[in-house]
């Protein structure tokens, strides 16, 4: 690989051409000397007197040939380094920019795409993905600023109210305890940060054994399913009655336990909620579909990330880490999560390979 990169870079065609050059001038000289010996023998044929002239002019020609060479080589040399070292130049003249006055700044492209296009191309790439990650961290940072406000706020108000109003005990019961459900929800949100970290970092692939999912997705219908009664929504499973991945269990109990959940809540009231396992394709597949709003099509890469919501005044319930947890659950396990229409609602697929994913290195 390195090899056919090293002959199809431009400064090996570089180097080729001067080499080209150089052998013409070489060749060039040769041929002088040859073809000059050649004429000075014929003329001095049956003369055996004295052979300096001819002497000199090898000589001569062999000096000239040398000299000429390292003249070459050396100016060859130098627009080598100088176009190499320009390009690295340039790249480091940038990279000063994006120091002192932050990521807008681009390498230029010459438009030659040769090696140091390629490697300027996948830099902007690189600097484009490191501003998209800058501004996701800013906005997640703001999004649990705005979160953690609302019940800190909240426990704040309350502790100080009872701390000047009189003691009573129901009341402070009933402070105490919706204190404990604002703090747990704060934990809870923590909880679930560092869950999807630990995801992400693939730190959790040692439980991985053959599971059937139908068996997970039906623990999970039954847990929602009182929840589901009083929305008065129809939580139902159906499918196949086997479907086998590979996995983590807890995980993908967590990851399907948020999809039902979110369809739970977020569905249409006296609506239906129906999570479907079945082998396609070759593939494990289950879906939970709802009959709710849904999700515009142009929100869908955007609910996956970390407290993003489509209620911009973030005073729903929930935290904005559902979806996040079960798009970490599924590159874990090396399946494809989808967002498709119901017409009306919304359908979440999860769609798991035959093998499971390798381990990471």
């Amino acid at each position: 690989m390195l090899l056919a990169k090293t002959l199809s870079s431009s400064t090996f065609r570089l180097a080729l051409i001067a080499i080209g050059i150089f052998g013409v001038i070489v060749g060039a000289m040769i041929a002088y000397v040859y073809f000059g010996t050649l004429a000075y023998v014929r003329s001095r044929v049956g003369d055996v007197g004295d052979h300096d002239s001819f002497t000199r002019t090898i000589a001569l020609a062999m000096i000239a040939a040398a000299v000429l060479l390292l003249v070459l080589a050396a100016v060859a040399a130098v627009l080598v380094t100088r176009r190499t070292v320009g390009r690295i130049e340039q790249i480091n003249a940038t990279s000063r920019a994006i120091m002192l006055s932050g990521l807008d700044q681009r390498i230029p492209l010459r438009g030659s795409h040769d090696e140091w296009d390629r490697v300027a191309e996948n830099l902007n790439q690189m600097l484009d993905r490191i501003e998209t990650l800058m501004g996701e961290v800013k906005q997640v940072g703001d999004n649990v600023a705005h979160d953690l406000r609302t019940p800190l706020t909240r426990v704040r108000g309350r502790l100080e109210k009872a701390y000047h109003g009189p003691r009573n005990s129901e009341t402070d019961a009933a402070l105490i305890g919706d204190t404990i459900a604002d703090l747990d929800a704060v934990l809870g949100m923590f909880t679930s940060i560092t869950r999807i970290s630990e995801i992400e970092t693939r730190a959790r692939k040692g439980a991985f054994r053959e599971l059937n999912l139908v068996d997970i997705a039906g623990e999970v219908v039954e847990l929602y399913d009182a929840a589901a009664e009083q929305v008065t929504t129809r939580l139902s499973l159906a499918g196949d009655g086997e479907v086998k991945v590979t996995g983590d269990r807890d995980l993908l109990f967590d990851a399907i336990a948020n999809l039902v959940d979110n369809a739970v809540k977020h569905g249409r009231a006296r609506g239906q909620v129906t999570v479907t396992c079945a082998t396609r394709d070759g593939a494990a597949m289950i879906a939970i579909a709802d009959n709710g709003p849904g999700i515009p099509a142009d929100q869908h890469d955007q609910v996956f990330k970390r407290f993003y919501r489509l209620e911009r005044s973030r005073y729903t319930p929930g935290n904005g880490l559902g979806l996040s947890l079960a798009a970490a659950v599924a590159h874990l396990h090396g399946a494809d999560i989808a967002l498709l229409d119901n017409a009306p609602g919304l359908v979440v697929e999860l769609r798991f390979p035959l093998r499971p994913p390798p381990e990471a290195a």
